[in-house]
């Protein structure tokens, strides 16, 4: 890959980083034994978006059973204007020092046993694709775009959409 490359990849994955900040909340998708997707809410803990995602969990849940037997795994992020979908591998990482990094009050409220208690693990998302839709502007600028395609006829363009190696 040449230098111009690597730029290109960088600032693809710098602008998922920029459309993810400020969502704190995601839906992480895993697969049962019997092949179904279970998706759940999820607090995003907040770290630099390099392509990984950092979720606390109970070491005993269901959705680290499912990772432990499948790590293969989905992440929707969205907000009024934007949509993420995050395909990657997750690990469970069982790191108190890591634990105690990440801890905030927001996390406190799903696990009052504290971050070095056993039953608290992390879950780590490497991200490997992103796919992102977003539309500058928000509502007000779908809302507008959407009348213009009625009005005129022309098919809508309501945002940017791209796909994205992690």
């Amino acid at each position: 890959m040449t230098t111009a490359d690597n730029d290109v990849v960088r600032d693809e994955v710098r602008k998922v980083a920029e459309l993810a900040k400020d969502i704190r909340i995601g839906m992480l998708t895993t697969v049962d034994a019997d092949g179904t997707f279970t998706s759940r809410p999820m607090g995003q803990q907040e770290v630099e978006f390099d392509g990984d995602l950092w979720y606390f969990a109970e070491r005993d849940s269901r959705k680290v059973q499912q990772i432990r037997s499948n790590p293969h795994v989905g992440v929707t992020l969205s907000s009024g204007s934007t949509w993420i979908s995050i395909d990657g591998t997750a690990e469970i990482v069982d790191d108190r020092a890591k634990n105690k990094e990440l801890w905030n009050a927001w996390v406190d409220a799903w696990l009052p046993q504290g971050p070095e208690d056993p039953s608290v693990v992390l879950i780590k998302v490497n991200g490997e694709s992103a796919e992102y839709w977003d539309t500058p502007g928000g509502r007000i600028a779908s809302v507008i775009s959407l009348v213009k395609a009625k009005v005129t006829g022309e098919r809508y363009e309501g945002g940017e959409n791209e796909r994205v190696e992690l």
